[in-house]
């Protein structure tokens, strides 16, 4: 019995020094695994250098001139945020869910990791925000192995040790929700902010915060862009919802208001096709390829501007550009209607002054320039194979003016439908600075890519190019608004200017014999005394002019093109005619104002360049008979409230301006381009509107004109920019020179009350293309 007692003492104590035994084993197993690991026998680590500056893709921003992002550059759409600028809520969501011993522990979490190994992960992951981020930065494919999955975790949970060291609790915070892959094209909690709810990270609510975290878990399964996952994601915000309040971090009762909520998505795509600026966007990339080939990093290598992370100021300013869209799109959805309308009794729709086999060939040639086309030949079809492909019916999505529409045609008839569609570009200059404040290049950039702003062949100008022809006549003669002409026709002999034949251009109305100012002229656009004009300076003095004001095209010096027989893009025509409207000093126009780095480091900084070109008094004269086109000539309608135009192609009319705008309406034979430049104060606007081919145009000049294709854009565009008081756009009259020598008040007639439209409407049916 005593021997009993005496061995019960001795075993027990075995037993303890067994249990150390077994501990100080498990420590020390712990400790060699994790000395292992850090000395890289589970694989290589990253080196500290590479966790101090882990090797990230960061997308280049586009930020307008009024602070907003139009737009980015990206392999990965990852845009980083500072902690100062994420919400207090998203960290409260974050910690109370994926880690809510966070601030207590320095990488793992002891007492999560033997919960979820003696619970087989049934009480809940173990993984901090730290493994999170070492995970997410350094583990480029999760093994599929139960050995090769330990050894990743172990160096996640080196890693994470390491990462605690060298950041701090709010800096980890701040890299795991800018690393984060959110889907749709949406990596880190930026651009996740603006994608799903078009707003700033700061400005996120409790519940928009908590759909975030809760897509930590796994994006793709909780992505609230599908359909079928939206109860799914709604739940687990919820889940987000509750744990907040189990942290004390919201109330019970915030907690059951906000899970009542909807997600309320407000979806931003930012693939290049969608969003503001897309046509902008486009040029500007063009722009920093040559800007990055020519400015080079400290180390020689080229800035890239998909993974560098640059900041691009531009010019654009968002709410004019947004303002500019919209005009366009509500005015071309109306005027292709009564296209479509007029195509229905064209049997070679859209085509004007083309025998069905023109079409044909030309459509034959078309098709070859379709990706279609280059795929099917890559693969080895033939010719003859890859056009009977084109006239095999198939389903496709196209464009519509309605929305994407779904429909049965073959691929050559889906190249003619697109063919039906009218073109159009805007873009607005600031004249004071030369900023380009909105550049619209076509009607949608997803389906039609080709920028009209700044074409390199541009288009028939019509009669926005005798403004140029008025302005030699004003500089060089010194010519009065009021002196008088008679409304003759004019004929510039052959042998004058080396033409084939003697030019006599003819009044688009057929009116003759009456006496005009040449403000009257100018308003109705009278192309006898433009061609008077013209040959009283000579051709090359109007050539000289247009380029130092700002047309960058090599111009022919012939007599015609005082009737816009020229073919210039809206880039030019608009910098040309800010130059008229900043006193005769060009500014050069920009798109950039400054060019920063990922750290906010200025790696450029963009100055205007200035030229004098006219005086102060020539350009004023010339902004003042500008000014009579939109009070008593083409552009009246501006003003005008009874007036009545078919299928009411003149969208949003009757416009009601009051104040001074001095314009030029331009239309091109057939009517296959229609234009109008329009200038107040401080903003100078372009607009351009015709078909894909000269060949595709309206039938007739009611409809065809540049008063009714054009200028409803730039009515539509300012009055919503009058409508926001906050861009500042003038309605003020243009400044007066303080000594003005030329006779501007010309008094007016006492027997015309208005001036009818129509008499100046059919103004450039007959241009003479001699060039």
């Amino acid at each position: 019995m005593t021997e009993q007692v005496k061995s019960s003492p001795n075993k027990f104590k075995k037993y303890v020094i067994w249990f150390w035994a077994i501990v100080a084993s498990g420590i020390f197993s712990v400790v060699l695994i994790f000395v292992l690991t850090s000395n890289g026998a589970f694989g290589e680590l990253p080196t500290f250098k590479s966790i101090e500056n882990p090797d990230r893709n960061y997308a280049t921003e586009i930020i307008s001139a009024d602070g907003k992002i139009l737009g980015t550059y990206f392999k990965e759409n990852r845009t980083p945020v500072t902690f100062k600028e994420l919400p207090e809520n998203i960290v409260e969501a974050l910690v109370a869910t994926e880690d809510e011993r966070y601030y207590e522990h320095s990488g793992i979490d002891a007492y999560g990791t033997v919960r979820a190994i003696t619970k087989f992960g049934k009480g809940g992951g173990a993984s901090t925000i730290s493994q999170q981020l070492a995970k997410g930065l350094f583990t480029k494919k999760r093994s599929l192995s139960t050995i090769g999955r330990i050894k990743q975790k172990l160096k996640e949970w080196v890693i994470a040790v390491r990462l605690e060291r060298q950041y701090t609790k709010n800096e980890i915070i701040t890299m795991y929700l800018n690393n984060y892959d959110f889907n749709n094209l949406a990596v880190g909690i930026n651009s996740a902010s603006r994608i799903y709810f078009g707003k700033e990270p700061k400005d996120l609510n409790v519940e928009e915060s908590a759909m975030f975290v809760g897509m930590l878990k796994n994006s793709t399964l909780f992505n609230p862009t599908k359909e079928r996952r939206k109860d799914t994601v709604l739940h687990r915000r919820n889940v987000v919802l509750k744990q907040m309040a189990k942290a004390n971090y919201i109330t019970e009762k915030e907690k059951d208001s906000l899970q009542k909520l909807p997600l309320g998505l407000n979806l931003q795509r930012e693939d290049h096709s969608d969003g503001y600026a897309t046509y902008f966007r486009e040029h500007l990339r063009a722009f920093m390829k040559d800007w990055t080939a020519n400015n080079l990093k400290e180390d020689g290598e080229e800035y890239d501007i998909y993974k560098d992370g640059l900041k691009i100021y531009v010019t654009i300013d968002s709410r004019m550009q947004k303002h500019a869209e919209e005009a366009m799109e509500q005015h071309m959805a109306n005027l292709q209607k009564s296209f479509f309308k007029e195509q229905k009794r064209n049997k070679n729709a859209p085509f004007y002054g083309m025998s069905k086999k023109k079409v044909d060939k030309y459509l034959l040639k078309k098709i070859r320039y379709t990706g279609r086309w280059e795929r099917m030949k890559k693969n080895g079809k033939t010719k003859e194979e890859i056009i009977a492909s084109f006239n095999t019916e198939r389903p496709m999505k196209v464009f519509s003016w309605n929305g994407v529409k779904d429909t049965v045609m073959t691929p050559l008839d889906s190249v003619r439908y697109y063919k039906h569609f009218l073109r159009a570009g805007l873009m607005s200059t600031e004249p004071q600075t030369g900023h380009i404040k909105a550049w619209v290049g076509g009607i949608n950039y997803k389906y039609f890519k080709f920028d009209n702003v700044k074409s390199k062949g541009g288009r028939q100008v019509g009669s926005t190019f005798k403004p140029f022809v008025y302005a030699s006549a004003i500089n060089q003669l010194q010519y009065s608004p009021c002196k008088e002409f008679t409304n003759v026709p004019y004929t510039i002999p052959k042998e004058k200017y080396g033409m084939a034949d003697d030019w006599t251009p003819k009044n688009s109305d057929g009116k003759y014999g009456n006496i005009l100012t040449l403000k009257e002229a100018l308003a109705g656009s009278v192309n006898t005394i433009t061609a008077r004009l013209i040959d009283e300076v000579g051709p090359e003095t109007v050539v000289r002019l247009a380029n130092d004001l700002g047309i960058s095209k090599e111009i022919q010096p012939n007599p015609s093109i005082a009737l816009g027989a020229v073919e210039l893009n809206l880039y030019d025509m608009v910098g040309a005619y800010s130059t008229l409207a900043n006193k005769g000093l060009r500014i050069d126009q920009m798109i950039v104002t400054r060019i920063e780095d990922k750290n906010g480091t200025v790696l450029e900084d963009f100055m205007p360049k200035t030229h004098e070109i006219l005086s102060e008094e020539s350009s004023y004269v010339v902004l003042d008979l500008l000014k009579g086109v939109t009070e008593s000539g083409s552009g009246i309608r501006l003003r005008t409230k009874y007036g009545k135009y078919p299928d009411n192609v003149v969208t949003g009319y009757p416009y009601e301006f009051k104040n001074p705008i001095a314009g030029k309406t331009g239309t091109t034979q057939n009517q296959s381009d229609g234009w109008f430049m329009g200038v107040v104060p401080n903003l100078t606007t372009g607009v351009w509107v015709g078909g894909d081919e000269y060949s595709i145009h309206f039938r007739g000049i009611a409809r065809g004109q540049g008063a009714s294709m054009a200028l409803p854009i730039w009515a539509l565009y300012h009055k919503a920019l009058y409508a926001d008081p906050e861009l500042n756009i003038s309605q003020e009259d243009f400044e007066k020179p303080e000594e003005l020598s030329i006779e501007i008040d010309c008094g007016k007639k006492d027997d015309v009350e208005e001036v009818e439209e129509d008499s100046y409407e059919e103004e450039d049916d007959d241009i003479l293309n001699d060039n």
